[in-house]
């Protein structure tokens, strides 16, 4: 669900080849920062994103909020941005928070990004969050539930033309590429240890279809070190924008503060 725009977004310039920019949203406040980062093909202006910046309205805290290069308000093709792309500019936007370690809430593909933009930073040894908060994270999904799931002739086609046009319960059909799933192959985190570098909450639907309980579990089995809470929503769907999935969020959240 996408809400009338309230406001223009600033536009951050992100240094990649060739450079692009990206549509992002702040909230003054004071305290740590909450740092929201988005789903596959979604935006902003999402209803956990805008429940979240509500929070940080109430609470006096600072938000801050993005969109991908083609995603919402940012321009670009789809079809042209794989993982390396929106991962950069999740690290680009994590580094004009200064020197105060944020809440990052990350959303399916969101909380892979942000468990490898955690990985990335702590190897240029620049500081950790305050703590995660993964809602339904999608590690590796390009490859354990788009290619692995894919019927052979899909993926023929996808080999042969270089993509794929996925049906979406959510909307327009996915531009799949070859190009997105082969980058995808550089960023796999499952087979070695997991080490997120700050505390993690997990929220899981138990009928999410798209992200499965056992997917998430995949997850924990690979952070055996870290300090990992989850909470499973028993009649919890993919995106857990019920009403009471959003004041749960809430509350998980303000505790991470």
């Amino acid at each position: 669900m996408t809400s009338v725009l309230s406001e223009a977004p600033e536009w951050m310039a992100v240094a990649s080849t060739p450079p692009r920019r990206i549509a992002v949203r702040r909230r003054a406040g004071k305290g740590t920062p909450i740092l929201w980062v988005g789903g596959f093909r979604s935006d902003m202006m999402s209803t956990k994103a805008l429940t979240l910046d509500a929070l940080a309205a109430r609470l006096g805290h600072p938000m801050i909020r993005f969109d991908y290069a083609a995603h919402g308000e940012s321009p670009g093709r789809f079809e042209e941005m794989t993982l390396s792309d929106w991962l950069f500019d999740t690290l680009t936007v994590i580094d004009t928070l200064g020197d105060t370690p944020p809440v990052i809430v990350g959303s399916s593909m969101g909380g892979w990004i942000t468990l490898l933009a955690m990985r990335e930073r702590h190897r240029s040894g620049k500081a950790p969050p305050k703590a995660l908060v993964l809602i339904a994270p999608a590690v590796d999904f390009t490859e354990e539930l788009m290619w692995k799931a894919f019927p052979d002739s899909v993926k023929q086609k996808i080999l042969e033309e270089g993509v794929y046009h996925q049906p979406s319960a959510y909307g327009e059909p996915y531009s799949i590429t070859k190009k997105f799933i082969e980058d995808g192959r550089n960023h796999l985190m499952f087979g070695a240890p997991i080490t997120p570098h700050a505390p993690v909450h997990i929220l899981q639907g138990m009928k999410d279809p798209d992200v499965p309980v056992a997917h998430m579990q995949r997850l924990l089995d690979h952070m055996p070190e870290a300090d990992v809470g989850v909470s499973y929503v028993k009649e919890g769907d993919h995106r857990l924008s019920r009403p009471e999935d959003l004041e749960f969020l809430e509350r998980v959240v303000e505790r991470m503060l």
